[in-house]
């Protein structure tokens, strides 16, 4: 999707990237091999291929950091696909009070589509064990994360550092008019998760901490497999919501149409 996305470009909005592929411009390399593009001043367009040819190169180093500073974040669920073998998925549990009122991460889970690992407090979980779980990756995976979670552990975290792509799975579906909590739209879609943890939710999720902190081991492990599934769940989910959002642009039609063009111009050769 990266690659037909032109909104990157100071000036285009959606509207005007829709124009652009109704013109048969679906990617960056039919944009600079155009002389002229109509609503595009020729300086103009000048600025825009050398963004253009600047974003490639990066896209083809694989400088996710790049991408993340150029875009809106809203629009950075269009790096998925190119970066999803180096995505990770990242889900907080806490004791259930503001960072200014007392309240603490408990648990950093995260998930690359291979392995879960966690971060627990009191154990592991510190800045610099964050930093190097999140190192090497290229896109940042989260429900609701970009207003709670991120927040959260950059004030309890001085140092910790995001400066990847975040596709945030809550606004994305938003975007798509389906609304609700990470549960809710795991049952609109069927993604089962295991049956010690069903039904649970964030208030449970604080009364285990409490009880693992007084010596449960049972709380402790029913906690971490809560936030596993939390969070193994987001992977899934976002497979589903890229399709989704990628077929609300209608680029699929216009490529289509633009093979379509292409094979009856050779029929006619």
């Amino acid at each position: 999707m990266i690659r037909h996305t032109f909104s990157l470009l100071n000036g285009i909005g959606e509207k005007l990237e829709r124009h652009i592929w109704r013109n048969g411009i679906i990617t960056w390399d039919d944009f600079c091999n155009c002389d002229e593009i109509d609503g595009i001043s020729p300086e103009r367009k000048r600025i825009y291929d050398n963004q253009l040819m600047q974003s490639s190169m990066e896209l083809g180093i694989g400088n996710a950091e790049y991408f993340a500073k150029i875009m809106k974040r809203r629009e950075h669920w269009r790096l998925f696909d190119v970066f999803k073998d180096g995505a990770v998925c990242l889900d907080i549990e806490t004791n259930g009070f503001q960072p200014n009122q007392g309240g603490y991460v408990t648990v950093v889970g995260l998930y690359d589509g291979y392995d879960w690992r966690c971060l627990v407090r009191g154990e592991n979980l510190t800045a610099e064990n964050i930093n190097k779980a999140l190192s090497g990756y290229k896109c940042l995976i989260t429900f609701y994360g970009a207003v709670f979670d991120i927040p959260f552990l950059m004030r309890s975290f001085p140092g910790v550092r995001f400066d990847i792509p975040h596709f945030d799975l809550c606004f994305a579906a938003r975007r798509l008019e389906i609304n609700g909590g990470l549960k809710k739209l795991e049952t609109i879609f069927g993604i089962e998760r295991d049956d010690s943890v069903k039904g649970m939710d964030g208030y449970a999720a604080v009364k285990l901490w409490e009880q693992a902190r007084r010596g449960s081991i049972e709380a402790r492990e029913l906690l971490l497999m809560y936030n596993r599934e939390d969070t193994i769940n987001l992977l899934k989910l976002a497979d589903i919501l890229y399709q989704k959002l990628k077929i609300s642009t209608g680029i699929d039609e216009y490529v289509t149409n633009k093979k379509s063009d292409f094979v009856r111009t050779e029929l006619e050769i």
